[in-house]
């Protein structure tokens, strides 16, 4: 998994008037967890917009002043209400010998003929949350919707690999593909575009 370097400092203070304090100069506090104790820094609120505003994910590299860095993965973060402003985030950190749990996004890949036939494409989830070492963690998960037809689905069965444990039921849909009026459901799908059935590219699929 790709890992993204962030540079902090860490705090020696972290009452309300030193947090208020580092919001008013453009940073963000933050905590590291899952160490001895837990790790308090602030860094610069643009260091993280490539770790919140992605759809991927990733681990981080926290470099602070002193010469210490720490592996961790975000946990949780706020914003504010009115603003959308960072506020707070929470790291927990990375040992190599402990697994850890973390949201892996997911790709669609290819052009179901179901949906070529007129069918619906839900795409139930968008996310899975799975259990690895951190060496094992993968940048995404890829799904092949090119052989799905209508009434058919694509469940988590499918995705699980000896290198990490998928943290969701065997028979969560991850995507599928719904009758909808007027879809042409046929045996062969050889033909459904001279069917007259509109392509659908997987990245406008509906979601529930």
């Amino acid at each position: 998994m790709k890992s993204i370097t962030i540079k902090g400092s860490e705090r020696e203070s972290v009452g309300k008037k030193s947090t208020k304090a580092l919001r008013n100069a453009g940073k963000v506090p933050c905590v590291v967890y899952g160490g001895d104790k837990p790790l308090h820094f602030s860094a610069d609120e643009l260091a993280f917009r490539d770790l919140v505003y992605t759809p991927n994910a990733h681990t981080v590299a926290i470099e602070l002043e002193n010469g210490v860095t720490v592996k961790a993965v975000m946990q949780d973060i706020q914003f504010h209400p009115v603003t959308d402003r960072i506020l707070h985030i929470d790291f927990y950190q990375l040992f190599d010998d402990k697994p850890v749990t973390m949201n892996i996004p997911v790709r669609l890949q290819g052009n179901s003929p179901g949906v070529r036939n007129g069918g619906r494409l839900l795409f139930r989830k968008r996310k899975l949350a799975i259990k690895a070492l951190p060496d094992k963690l993968p940048d995404f998960f890829d799904v092949d919707i090119s052989k799905l037809k209508i009434g058919q689905n694509i469940a988590v069965s499918s995705l699980m690999n000896d290198d990490f444990t998928i943290m969701h039921p065997e028979t969560t849909t991850v995507v599928q593909v719904k009758t909808a009026r007027a879809a042409i459901i046929t045996d062969d799908d050889e033909d459904e575009e001279a069917e007259g059935g509109a392509e659908a590219p997987a990245e406008e699929a509906a979601q529930e």
